[in-house]
């Protein structure tokens, strides 16, 4: 039974049951396979709060370009997926959910709640990868993962334990972001930089003179945080600053919270910034805290884990932070210790999931020493065995791994891995261990608690290119797809999830756990701002896909990308997408209706191509072979303008269009060649097209198998394109000589279609072309490309000669690189008709000039009008001055004929 594509392309129709039937026939699926090569990718982990937005859109679909890619080029490709557990994001939804309901966790207790969150997760942590399927990703779904499953959960507990027994795990106070609404610390990729408006407070401190503050010398610097001046423990000149020399070795007076404080010297203040003094809170600043620790200095904390101020505020004690900020402030003013305030917008960082403002705090936490661990991270780079694309992403990389803290890993938190540690509450030991202890290893006590916090989301998404294979055991799919690689992700994070990953790789497996990382930019609204809830200008792709299509979505967001750089999305350039699969749709449909009604050969001989056939072949065949070293390069946005510009230009607007009169005729022996290179070019264009676009490509060749009446090429041929093999290039299919050929008669087409146009000659209208050429191979070549030649270039009839002999001299002529083309004037325009309609605009020309003469002539206009409006008046005379003379000049030739 004949399967007929549709005479309209509609995505609805087709691309869930195409999905449906790749995951049913799972084409998806990757196995262990010592034939094969492996090709892997772990797909970043969205979290289970997550809903599909344009940046998991663009990532998603890049990775499944390069994936369909890689299996169609024969290895055996996992596309590695899974979902990230998200500690504070779903926690968040949770406590909100339970909110609505009148109750809280504490009320559930820690068991209620995290049998709340499970059955959260199975209720909605499934949606976003419901999404993704809408995309057209071909993940490997039956290895889909979960941060929280017990393979994962096992690799987590295996980490913490190893690196604590090797003492890289520690638990110490140190500075911490710490969000006072979610009531947990935070990692640095969890805190966002927003711009505010706020201030420069200028605030004097007295020095001390004989025992007391002095009344008329004083050390001024300029805050944002004013409240933080009660922690304050000193003051920092640079040592090289002459003017506070005399400064050594002296305190100044603490206004408010009324104590002395050291003044000390130290680098890192920059002289010429502001008045060359900061204040040093080490409790409330990670800059301070260095200097602190340098310094011996005390660390003062004067805040609540809600952010009011604690006891050590003292009068100020239990007010919200701004609220003490405004009070100290007006003491500062009634003391005559506050100088000018100025108006300043600055970066702060705030909370991702509940936008407060963090506070930088000093708490007891875990956390992993850092200083040994990175240096392979660095190493890898430099020496080449990790690839960052595009390479300006090293020195980003590099400024991270040069300065990194010891990194936080315990979160105040119930939802997440919970920390492997246990205190026994009669000797205080501390037990870590992968199973809970029964006794105290120390006294043999039972009186053991486990320790409350869960861990850093990233310290379980950091394994994932080696947990999600099941290490730490040794399975014959973590031997054979590890390492991985390619990872494909945002630049956004690279400091926060790929650093991670690499170090974290290193100090487990041995080796990095990809060899290549590629960064691609955001997607951007039209005019150019990032996409965010608060501005209202965030696009759903769901709703792109259902009014558009995932193919029109996939091919907008590859098309004009480049590796790192931002990308605007305007609903103009989906609609072109859709266009081109629309074309692809017609021209598909076009080339079917004409196979179905001729027989088509299996094999053909290359002798028995035309010029034009060997062409297009040619054309496709080095373009296989550019998109495969495009693709290789990670350069999709190439490779996919190539595939596009061929389709629509090359193959659609010209072959096509060349073998029309061929395919016409049933006395053409060259018909079955044409059809032949039809199919053939066909198939290899839905192949190089198809990880861009898989559901157009894949309905088309569905079409194109079943309709099929050779049973041994149907045989022969792939059930589906997404496993179909990748064009290659073929040596015997090279034609330098047809290409260059056609190029000629291309470049003669477009001359005649250029001029034919600037004369205003409607395509109906046919012209005699004769085409001169002194050179026999030429004249060959139109000769041979007559037929297709005459129709591209509306030509009634095509004469090929040596010389002008015979040519009027009112032909008009078209030049190109070997040869120039003429054209009959009458041929082209009906002298007759012509000269009325130039005899009309002559009459028009006569009383416009007229007209402006004599306002320009008239004495009371010239004297009275603005002189803009004279100068318009004159240079419409010589415009229409300038007509005149070119209607003149047509009216004479004309008339001669």
């Amino acid at each position: 039974m004949k399967k007929e594509l549709e005479k309209t392309y509609d995505p609805k129709q087709i691309e869930d049951k195409i999905y449906h039937n790749w995951t049913e026939k799972g084409y998806f699926h990757a196995e262990v396979n010592p034939n094969k090569k492996p090709f892997t990718i772990v797909m970043p982990p969205p979290n289970i709060t997550g809903q599909l937005h344009m940046g998991h859109a663009l990532d998603n679909t890049m990775q499944d370009i390069l994936i369909r890619f890689k299996r169609m080029q024969g290895f055996e490709a996992l596309w590695q997926a899974g979902t990230d557990h998200a500690s504070i994001a779903t926690e968040a939804k949770i406590v909100e959910k339970l909110k609505e309901e009148g109750t809280s966790k504490e009320e559930l207790g820690r068991e209620g709640f995290l049998k709340r969150a499970w059955e959260w997760k199975e209720e909605y942590g499934g949606r976003i990868i419901s999404q993704l399927k809408k995309l057209g990703s071909s993940c490997d779904w039956e290895r889909e993962r979960f941060t929280m499953d017990e393979g994962c959960s096992e690799a987590v507990k295996e980490v913490f334990v190893k690196l604590y027994d090797k003492k890289l795990i520690y638990k110490g106070s140190r500075l911490v972001n710490w969000c006072p609404v979610c009531n947990t610390s935070i990692s640095d990729a969890e805190v966002e930089h927003e711009e505010k408006a706020g201030h420069f407070w200028h605030i004097k401190y007295p020095v001390m003179e004989d025992g007391k503050p002095s009344k008329t010398n004083f050390l001024e610097f300029a805050t944002t945080r004013p409240e933080t001046m009660l922690g304050d423990t000193a003051v920092a000149v640079n040592p090289e600053d002459e003017r506070y020399r005399y400064l050594k070795g002296k305190t100044v007076w603490l206004p408010i919270a009324e104590r002395e404080i050291p003044v000390i010297e130290d680098s890192y203040v920059d002289m010429e910034f502001g008045t060359g003094v900061v204040k040093i809170t080490p409790a409330h600043d990670p800059n301070d805290f260095e200097v602190g620790k340098r310094h011996n200095l005390p660390e003062i904390n004067i805040m609540n884990d809600d952010a009011t101020i604690n006891e050590n505020g003292g009068k100020y004690a239990g007010l919200d932070r701004y609220e003490a900020r405004k009070k100290i402030v007006e003491e500062l003013d009634s003391l005559g210790l506050l100088g000018k305030i100025e108006d300043h917008s600055h970066n702060v960082g705030t909370c991702y999931r509940c936008h407060s403002v963090v506070e930088p705090l000093i708490k007891e936490q875990w956390f992993v020493k850092m200083d040994e661990m990175i240096k392979p991270a660095s190493e890898a780079v430099k020496k080449g065995e990790l690839k960052l694309i595009p390479e300006r992403m090293d020195k980003i990389y590099f400024n991270w791994t040069d300065n990194i803290r010891d990194w936080c890993i315990s979160r105040q938190l119930w939802w997440g891995h919970r920390i492997p540690a246990w205190y026994c509450g009669d000797c205080g030991e501390v037990i870590v261990a992968k199973e809970e202890p029964k006794v105290c290893p120390k006294c043999g006590k039972a009186h053991l608690r486990q320790d409350e916090d869960t861990l850093d989301t990233w310290f379980s998404s950091a394994l994932w290119p080696f947990s999600t294979l099941g290490w730490p055991n040794e399975t014959p799919e973590y031997k054979y797809f590890y390492p991985t690689d390619v990872l494909v992700t945002g630049y956004d994070i690279i400091f926060f999830w790929v650093i991670r990953m690499v170090f974290s790789a290193f100090e487990h497996t041995g080796k990095a756990p990809f060899n290549t990382v590629m960064f691609h930019g955001l997607v951007r609204d039209s005019l150019g701002r990032k996409m965010s809830k608060s501005l209202g200008n965030g696009i759903d792709p769901l709703e792109i896909i259902d009014k558009y299509g995932a193919d029109a979505l996939r091919f907008t967001l590859i098309t004009g990308n480049a590796p790192g750089n931002d990308m605007r999305f305007y609903n103009e350039r989906v609609e072109a997408s859709r266009n081109f699969a629309n074309k692809v749709w017609n021209a598909s449909r076009f080339i079917m209706m004409n196979l179905d009604a001729a027989e088509v050969p299996a094999n053909i001989e290359l002798s028995d191509l035309t010029p034009a056939d060997k062409w297009i072949l040619s054309r496709a065949n080095k373009l296989s072979a550019e998109m495969t070293e495009n693709m290789d390069a990670f350069e999709l946005g190439i490779a996919v303008q190539k595939v596009y510009d061929f389709i629509w230009e090359e193959f659609c607007d010209w072959y096509i269009e060349m073998v029309k009169p061929r395919l016409y005729s049933d006395t053409d022996k060259t018909k079955a060649a044409a059809l032949f290179t039809l199919k053939t070019v066909l198939i290899n264009m839905l192949k190089l097209l198809h990880p861009f676009m898989p559901f157009v490509t894949e309905e088309i060749y569905q079409a194109l198998r079943e309709n099929e009446p050779n049973e041994a090429v149907k045989a022969a041929m792939e059930e589906s394109i997404m496993i179909s093999t990748w064009p290659k290039f073929k040596a015997e299919w090279d034609f330098a000589k047809e290409e260059a050929e056609v190029a000629l008669i291309k470049e003669a087409v477009k001359s005649i279609r250029a001029v034919r146009t600037d004369m205003n000659v409607p395509p109906s209208r046919k012209a005699k072309v004769i085409v001169v050429a002194d050179k026999e191979e030429v004249r060959k070549v139109f000769t041979e490309g007559e037929k297709f030649f005459a129709s591209l270039s509306y030509a009634g009839e095509v004469a090929v000669q040596a010389d002008k002999a015979g040519i009027d001299e009112n032909a008009v002529s078209a030049v190109i690189s070997q040869a120039v083309i003429y054209m009959p004037f009458s041929d082209l325009v009906d002298i007759d008709k012509e000269i009325e309609r130039l005899l009309k605009e002559h009459k028009r020309l006569e009383g416009e000039i007229a007209r402006s003469n004599g306002m320009l002539n008239n004495e009371k206009f010239v004297s009275k009008a603005p002189e803009a409006k004279i100068n318009e008046e004159k240079e419409k005379l010589a415009k229409y001055t300038e007509m005149m003379k070119q209607v003149e000049e047509q009216l004479g030739r004309l008339k001669k004929n």
